[in-house]
């Protein structure tokens, strides 16, 4: 919450910085990307004459190095596309870029806490600012004190500072669950547990679909006014889902813990690259949030000591959980399941769920220690 120069200051900081690391990765990009220590040699000197203090060098650096590491990866993962693809080649360019308000990381010597009167000392190119406010729940100030570490990140979106802190939180260790949830992800419904629950997707579809016809219409008014409600408007969808997500995740973690269960998840790693979909259904695949809701609730699972597991989900929408069987003609329509073997009738989420809980089983006990004596 700072006041007005404090701002100034803090903005001024934030287009130095990414300006300083947009140089920093056209130079990484000329050399070949080199290690940090490398090009910590190349550009060090030139950071410090444009303002920069020693750890903010330091820090602007480490963060274009580590874009170009992500980069690499996510090109080795294929979330890029194969060689040669579009979006690949636009990608491997040319030099990754830094948007001028883009985050900027900052250590123990470059930020200071002072929990009690609730302000920050933070460094900027203006010099030091001391005594800067912010605001927390009392939750977000007892974590602060007792398990921040590491370095925190400065952004600034719509106008508002925010300094997303790192938190070490001791996880306890995971229980010997008596069985595990099977977790069916979907569009339709969001969310379908062996346990009977079922998150409808419907409200989140209608809400996506409100704001798809709401975009569309302002950006064809093109006015001054539209404009700014766009930009007011901006992120609504995404701050909704997520909400809609912790809430799933969190029903679907509390119960695996009552019941002393684990979790099954389908891993869907690669899924919108893999699947082709007529070109009126590919927008609802694109803003299908299903690796945000599995974090979530790997992340609460962790926190609680809850067991999850990530099991391969192919066959697991054609296999009877009944009896076994496997037949396309199974899935009869997108909530039909009806096996063609045993004549089993269910709801087809919650055939898959069950499938999912079996794997789930199957991946825990093929993955934990031998409880045989060692031979003599």
């Amino acid at each position: 919450m700072p006041e007005a120069g404090q701002a100034a200051a803090l903005l001024a900081t934030l287009r130095t910085v990414n300006e300083a690391a947009c140089w920093v990765s056209g130079v990484a990009f000329e050399r070949g990307v080199p290690r940090e220590y490398e090009l910590r040699k190349h550009t060090y000197a030139e950071l410090k004459a444009r303002g920069l203090g020693a750890q903010a060098a330091q820090h602007v650096i480490k963060k274009t190095r580590d874009a170009y590491t992500t980069l690499k990866a996510n090109i080795r993962a294929g979330n890029l596309g194969k060689l040669g693809a579009k979006g690949r080649v636009k990608a491997e360019s040319k030099p990754i870029t830094f948007r001028p308000k883009a985050a900027q990381p900052y250590d123990d010597r470059c930020l200071s806490w002072q929990y009690d009167a609730r302000t920050v000392s933070i460094w900027t190119t203006a010099g030091r600012l001391r005594n800067v406010r912010f605001a927390c729940s009392p939750g977000a100030l007892k974590m602060l004190r007792e398990h921040r570490k590491g370095e925190s990140d400065l952004i600034e979106r719509d106008g508002v500072f925010y300094l997303v802190a790192v938190c070490d939180i001791p996880e306890p260790d995971p229980y010997e669950p008596s069985g595990f949830v099977g977790v069916d992800l979907g569009i339709t419904n969001i969310a379908t547990t062996s346990t009977g629950y079922r998150a409808a997707g419907r409200g989140l579809n209608r809400h996506r679909k409100r704001q798809l016809e709401l975009r569309k219409k302002l950006q064809a008014k093109g006015t001054k006014s539209a404009k700014r409600l766009l930009r007011k408007r901006s992120r609504k969808e995404a701050r909704h889902t997520a909400n809609v997500n912790h809430i799933v995740s969190k029903t679907i973690v509390t119960t695996a813990e009552r019941t002393g269960s684990g979790i099954a998840l389908e891993d869907l790693t690669g899924i919108r690259s893999r699947v082709r979909l007529r070109k009126d259904q590919r927008t609802s695949l694109h803003s299908w949030s299903f690796h945000q809701l599995a974090a979530f609730m790997e992340y609460k699972a962790r926190r609680v000591g809850v067991p999850l597991v990530y099991v391969d989900p192919a066959y697991t929408s054609q296999q009877c959980s009944k009896c076994g069987h496997i037949d396309r003609r199974n899935r009869q329509s997108q909530s039909t399941f009806a096996c063609r073997s045993c004549g089993a009738l269910m709801h087809a989420d919650d055939n898959a769920s069950h499938n999912l809980a079996r794997k789930g089983e199957s991946v825990w006990t093929a993955g934990r220690e031998s409880r045989v004596p060692a031979t003599p």
